[in-house]
């Protein structure tokens, strides 16, 4: 998991997940559990979006090494 998410994306999935039980138990099911469900999955979403994001700069910086190189190598 160490590859996939940061150790602050954890305790955030860990402490969204605790809370929306919480508020499952405390509040039961009524029309508010919608919100809590919402509430819930755009923290799902924000750090997904993190992750892709992390992969996409890990992407673009390896190929920034790969053009620097070729740059370094085309000069010597």
């Amino acid at each position: 998991m160490g590859e996939h998410f940061d150790i602050l994306s954890v305790i955030v999935i860990i402490v969204t997940f605790i809370f929306f039980t919480l508020a499952l138990f405390i509040k039961g099911l009524t029309h508010d559990i919608l919100l809590e469900s919402a509430v819930f999955l755009i923290s799902i979403k924000l750090i997904m979006m993190a992750y892709k994001n992390s992969i996409a700069t890990k992407s673009i910086l390896k190929e920034l090494d790969e053009i620097k190189k070729a740059l370094k190598d085309k000069r010597a």
